[in-house]
C-alpha cells in the first residue's frame, strides 16, 4: 500500500499559534494502532489506518458537506423514530485488527447498541460514502470489502462522478447491488423499510 505525495505530510495544530508539520512518509508501514489513534486524536484532518499505514484523506468540499448534510438530516429523521442514530464524519469506524475507517455517515438502528463506543464504533448498521475524485476507488472498491468483512449489512455510495447513488446489501460476506440508481429516480434502503431519497435531490445539494 503506497501514499499518494501530496498525503505524506500532515500540518497539525497544538495549540493556537502553533503548529509543525508531520511526514508520515518515514513511518509507513509501521504506525501502531495507538499511534494512530493519538495522532487523530490531534487533528481534525480525516485519517485512515491500514496494516501500519495511515491515509490523510482530501478535505471535504462544499460540495461533499452538502451532500453528507442533506443525507445526515434525511436518515436522522427516520432512524431517530426507530429509537437510532445517525453520526457523520469524523468518527473512526474500527473495522477490524488493524484497520479504522472514517465514514462519511453512520447509522445504527439501536442509540444504545454497545458497538458505540466513546473513542470509536465498533460497527455500524448502514454507512454511507460519497466518492472522492482524487481517488474513486478508495470508495468503491477498497471499502466495500472493509465493510463487508465488518459485517454492515447495508453500504450506500454517492457517486457524484457518475451521477448515481448505488445501495449495497451484504449477503454472506459480501456485498451484492440492491440498487443503482440514476437522476429522475428514488434511492431506497432494503434495511430501513421505506426509506428514500430523490438521487436528483442529493446530487444536487446546496
Amino acid at each position: 500500500m503506497a501514499i499518494a505525495a501530496h498525503q505524506a505530510n500532515l500540518r497539525i495544530s497544538w495549540e493556537e499559534g502553533d503548529e509543525f508539520v508531520l511526514s508520515l512518509d518515514p513511518l509507513q508501514g509501521h504506525w501502531t494502532e495507538e499511534q494512530y489513534l493519538l495522532l487523530s486524536n490531534q487533528t481534525n484532518r480525516l485519517l485512515e489506518y491500514t496494516d501500519g499505514y495511515i491515509e490523510v484523506l482530501p478535505m471535504p468540499t462544499d460540495k461533499h458537506q452538502a451532500i453528507s448534510r442533506l443525507l445526515f438530516f434525511a436518515l436522522f429523521a427516520f432512524v431517530q423514530r426507530l429509537g437510532g442514530t445517525v453520526f457523520y464524519a469524523p468518527l473512526r469506524l474500527h473495522v477490524c485488527s488493524g484497520k479504522f475507517r472514517e465514514p462519511d455517515l453512520l447509522v445504527l438502528l439501536d442509540a444504545n447498541d454497545p458497538r458505540r463506543q466513546n473513542a470509536f464504533w465498533l460497527g455500524a448498521d448502514l454507512v454511507v460514502e460519497i466518492v472522492s475524485p482524487d481517488n474513486p476507488e478508495r470508495d468503491t472498491e477498497e471499502k466495500p470489502v472493509d465493510y463487508a468483512a465488518t459485517g454492515i449489512p447495508e453500504y450506500w455510495i454517492i457517486d457524484p462522478l457518475k451521477n448515481t447513488i448505488a445501495v449495497l446489501v451484504l449477503e454472506g460476506d459480501t456485498y451484492v447491488e440492491y440498487g443503482v440508481f440514476h437522476r429522475g429516480e428514488y434511492a431506497a434502503s432494503k434495511l430501513l423499510d421505506g426509506f428514500t431519497v430523490s438521487v436528483d435531490e442529493v446530487l444536487d445539494a446546496r
